[in-house]
């Protein structure tokens, strides 16, 4: 590991122009690529206190051993140096995106004397013209077929197309009118190149005119009488309709544009790319890459935009490209795009209208495959195992952790506040054993103590399923009774034995100091759940060997205390924080810091992840009942269809309060003895402060169900 100072150049010898970087390792090989406006300012940032730089950084400049740069005149040109290099180089830390699979394009090789349609994946070559990329071959071959009724350009191989012109006889396609035959000269080259043409301005989103040119001529025809070429002529114009309803319209006519989605998240990012033509989506792309280095949204977008634009000219560039965020210097990447395309092209958010819903399709689609992407990886045995390993080493654990349980406390400003426990075995959500806890010691808004409380709660049920299996011998200073003391207040017995986990054995805790009473009950088989006397698994049968909590030291330590207080000390504890994805240990003033690449630290971040959702999920449907919950629920015997029915009647709570019995009776269903329960229910409430729009100052009248909106 190198020291950053033993290669920082002198002060003074940076020049402040615009420019492209290289860090190099000590074997000379180029780890990192850069550009800046100012290359002075932009080393400095690299050359700080170590402990200031972010994690990825500070691996980066560690491992580099010299730095070096080229002076630019423009922006543009840092633009361009920058990306030749990442290409040329292919940097350890730089942002890679790599294709979750191979692309196929509908290709037209315009490069030959008679040009051919056909399905291309691959590097693009010169002289073919490319429509796509599509999401599967078959795509293409649907559109080419119904579009050589009307455009019946050659799609036969090289090996075929000179076979039938040494025969003289053409394909089947030639024999029943989707090929023009060139082979056999039924067409000549320049009138099968006409074709082609006219088949590349279809595919392009000039559809309009050749609909409207067949109508006409169809409507002609049937004039003259020509009866049968009007049929012909009325199929191929539907063959063409049905051609464009393949990609349906999602912009105004004739909007050509690139819509690029980002989802992302602490170690990954996924990029999703919709290639609208003539208003119409034409292709779709995706590229997943790991987040070697510390870049936000916006980084993320220009390394997109290299990618996708630094081979293509003319009119592979659209017009207009929309982004979820502006890189760091869009003038430069607008005027980088336009050179490309050799016209303006607008680089910007939407904001509003078709585009804007079009960007949140977009972007639904970049967050399914970064799902999609993380499932692949989880589900590999071999990488769990890894996984698995990699905490052990990092954690000093005795052996791999097969049971990880997780904890997250979730509340919005103090209320509502509620926990998760989710458990994951050999790395796989066990969702039958997730649990919700509602804090019940205290109220507000108070993290730790929340914490202590979930893990005292959990582990007491633990302690009690373990006397209840005869598994421990209780203490006899101290009564069964004493096991659920309140928090703070050491609990008497002392665990011998662990519980044996269905896929692995657990490490035991303490021998005991005196004889161990025989178990009440057949002895539980190692191979099987223990189960309830109805025949159910117990519900906290089994301690984990990890147990996870979302944050950092205070909930650690909360998370420790809890169970020193049992007496528990064969568990391993550790926390997840989320703002660096720093691993913090009891006791430990430092955290541990894992290589972004781990499969372990993805591992933990899923479990905390998995934990999040599951607490934000439950917090989320307290609140909704609770904001749901009206007088009228107090009311006995009062269903939902009767109360909706008095809801319905009088328009609100408010004014159902201010009803009289005899009122209350003229509702459909509603008795007498109703009607005096629903008064004295509505009496003995207090009718809630009315809540006021605070943007207008207006007072928002109560809903059907009794609670402001």
């Amino acid at each position: 590991m190198a020291d950053p100072s033993s290669y920082r150049p002198k002060p003074g010898q940076i020049p402040d122009s615009p420019g492209v970087y290289k860090f190099r390792d000590e074997h000379r090989r180029v780890i990192y690529v850069g550009k800046a406006k100012n290359l002075r300012q932009r080393l400095a940032n690299y050359f700080q206190d170590l402990a200031g730089l972010h994690p990825r950084t500070r691996t980066m400049v560690t491992t580099a051993a010299s730095v070096e740069w080229t002076v630019v005149s423009t922006e543009v040109e840092a633009l361009q140096l920058e990306y030749s290099w990442i290409k040329e180089y292919d940097p350890r830390f730089n942002v890679k995106y790599r294709d979750d699979k191979s692309y196929p394009y509908l290709a037209v090789t315009l490069n030959e004397e008679f040009p051919r349609v056909q399905v291309m994946r691959g590097a693009k070559k010169k002289g073919v013209r490319y429509f796509g990329p599509y999401g599967h071959a078959w795509a293409i071959r649907e559109t080419v077929d119904l579009m050589l009724r009307v455009f019946p350009v050659r799609t036969c191989s090289a090996g075929v197309f000179k076979n039938a012109a040494r025969t003289g006889r053409p394909c089947l396609l030639g024999y029943i009118g989707k090929c023009s035959a060139p082979c056999v000269g039924r067409v000549t080259p320049e009138e099968h190149r006409e074709l082609a043409d006219d088949f590349c301005d279809f595919m392009a989103g000039r559809t309009g005119a050749y609909i409207r040119r067949l109508e006409k001529d169809m409507t002609a025809a049937a004039e003259e009488m020509e009866y049968e070429r009007a049929a012909r002529l009325r199929d191929d114009a539907e063959a063409l309709k049905r051609a464009m309803e393949k990609s349906a319209v999602v912009l105004a006519d004739a909007t050509d544009a690139d819509l690029i989605a980002v989802a992302e998240d602490e170690l990954e990012a996924a990029v999703q790319i919709f290639h609208v033509r003539g208003g119409r989506v034409r292709g779709q792309r995706g590229w997943v890459t790991d987040k070697v280095q510390n870049v936000d949204t916006s980084g993320l977008v220009e390394h997109a935009l290299q990618q996708l634009y630094g081979e293509e000219a003319g009119d592979a560039v659209p017009k207009e490209v929309l982004v979820p965020a502006l890189p760091e210097d869009p003038d430069a990447v607008s005027q980088w795009l336009a050179e490309r395309r050799g016209s303006q092209v607008s680089l910007r958010i939407p904001q509003r209208g078709d585009k804007k819903d079009l960007m949140a399709t977009v972007q639904r689609n970049a967050q399914q495959a970064l799902g999609l992407h993380k499932t692949k990886r989880a589900s590999d045995l071999t990488t769990r195992s890894r996984a698995l390993e990699e905490i052990s080493e990092a954690l000093g654990l005795d052996t791999a952790p097969l049971r990880i349980e997780c904890f997250d406390i979730s509340h919005l400003q103090g209320d509502d506040v509620v926990a998760s426990m989710v458990v994951f075995e050999d790395g796989l959500a066990r969702k039958g054993e997730y649990r919700r806890f509602q804090i019940k010691t205290f109220e507000g808004q108070d993290d730790v103590r929340s914490m202590h409380e979930v893990i005292g709660r959990r582990f007491r049920r633990y302690l009690h399923e373990k006397e209840h299996t005869g598994e421990w011998e209780e203490n006899p200073a101290q009564t069964p009774e004493q096991t659920s003391q309140t928090p703070g207040q050491t609990s008497g017995p002392t665990p011998t034995a662990t519980a044996p986990v269905p896929t692995a054995p657990v490490p035991t805790g303490p021998a005991p100091t005196g004889p161990v009473p025989a178990p009440t009950g057949p002895a539980p088989d190692s191979a099987a759940e223990p189960r309830e006397d109805d025949g159910r698994p117990k519900r906290f049968a089994y301690p984990p060997q990890l147990l996870v909590v979302d944050g950092g030291q205070p909930q650690v330590a909360a998370a420790k205390r809890a169970l020193d207080e049992l007496g528990i000390d064969d568990i391993a504890v550790c926390g997840l924080a989320k703002r660096l994805e720093e691993v913090w240990l009891p006791d430990d003033d430092d955290p541990v810091v894992l290589p972004r690449s781990s499969e372990g630290l993805y591992l933990l971040q899923r479990i905390r992840d998995e934990a999040h959702r599951f607490a934000i999920t439950y917090q989320r449907a307290k609140r909704a009942k609770r904001v749901r919950s009206s007088p009228l629920d107090d009311v006995a015997g009062l269903g939902d269809t009767r109360k909706q029915a008095l809801i319905k009647h009088f328009g609100s709570v408010k004014k159902l309060r201010q009803a009289t019995i005899d009122e209350i009776c003229e509702v459909p269903g509603i008795g007498r003895r109703t009607a005096e329960s629903v008064a004295v229910a509505l009496a003995s409430t207090t009718p809630a402060a009315p809540a006021v729009n605070t943007a207008t100052g207006e007072i928002i009248e109560e809903d059907d169900g009794g609670s402001t909106t």
